[in-house]
């Protein structure tokens, strides 16, 4: 089966919420219970059994873990460039920087899982974890001109990094989960990716662009098109392959994750223009990613 194929499915899920999203009259009520129950609930099992059950090496996943880390920080020094090259108002370059270098956990986890098994989706968590922590720093810092938020406390608490860090140490202590505990989890972990990603797709806006073009272009291209060239990159120059490869491939040309709108309206920046950023980014994905991981598969 070709890789657009297997993309399709998570992408038809997006679209499927945003219809439902304004075609039946749930309430907005409804979707944000959903969203608290996959990010609360349904992922943070999934995450926990992913790296629990898996087997992981963790001497050859350190060089993809280490590019991860390299290509989210030069994505960061990419997406401050737009405020001095192409001068956007601050406040709109405050809140859309995050969008250029956070990414999409849900797509990201559903898209794995398709492409790579079981295996390519604990490789996901695990970078996930690590990365994670990268992007909520920065995004932060970048809007702390227009507001201010402990974010220590709340990355302590992010329950996608407490369950990927405590289904590590369960792996590493050698422990195997009952049964029954083993079945509830993936009862839990198999309802998150759906929910997830009809989630994504009911956040979605469509909505007239909100703030100058060239630096939603700019963000935009350093999201879909450096950063997956960066990862490309790594690849070539370290040698890396099999699942390993597609997991940074994939996990570079993911689209901007829909928590970065709650990020901007709680921290005094521009909610519409983050609106417009992430639903733009989403629907491009939807083409680039299947481009994308033709060069791995």
């Amino acid at each position: 089966m070709s890789t657009a194929l297997l993309v399709l499915p998570s992408f038809l899920l997006i679209l499927l919420g945003l219809v439902l999203a304004r075609a039946f009259d749930y309430g907005r009520g409804f979707w944000d219970g959903l969203e608290k129950l996959v990010y609360f609930v349904l992922f943070p099992a999934l995450l926990f059994r992913s790296i629990a059950v898996s087997t992981i090496d963790l001497a050859g996943l350190a060089t993809t873990v280490a590019c991860a880390v390299g290509i989210i920080l030069a994505a960061v020094a990419l997406a401050a460039l737009a405020r001095p090259v192409l001068k956007p108002e601050p406040r709109l370059a405050a809140s859309c920087a995050q969008c250029a270098f956070r990414f999409n956990t849900y797509i990201g986890f559903a898209v794995a899982g398709s492409l790579f098994g079981p295996k390519g989706l604990a490789i996901a968590a695990l970078m996930a974890g690590v990365v994670v922590p990268i992007a909520n720093v920065f995004a932060v810092l970048f809007l702390a001109t227009h507001g201010k938020r402990g974010i220590a406390g709340e990355l302590v608490r992010n329950p996608l990094i407490v369950s990927t860090v405590a289904g590590f140490l369960f792996n590493l202590a050698g422990w195997r989960l009952p049964d029954f505990a083993d079945r509830t989890l993936d009862l839990l972990g198999s309802s998150a990716l759906p929910a997830g990603l009809l989630a994504v797709g009911a956040a979605l806006r469509l909505e007239p662009p909100h703030g100058a073009m060239a630096p939603h272009a700019w963000w935009l291209a350093v999201k879909l098109l450096a950063k997956p060239l960066m990862a490309w990159g790594c690849i070539r120059f370290f040698g890396l392959g099999g699942v390993e490869a597609g997991v940074l491939l994939l996990w570079a040309a993911l689209p901007t994750a829909s928590s970065a709108y709650i990020l901007a309206v709680r921290m005094g920046g521009d909610g519409p223009a983050v609106a417009t950023q992430v639903t733009a980014g989403t629907l491009a994905a939807m083409v680039t990613i299947p481009l994308w991981m033709l060069l791995v598969r």
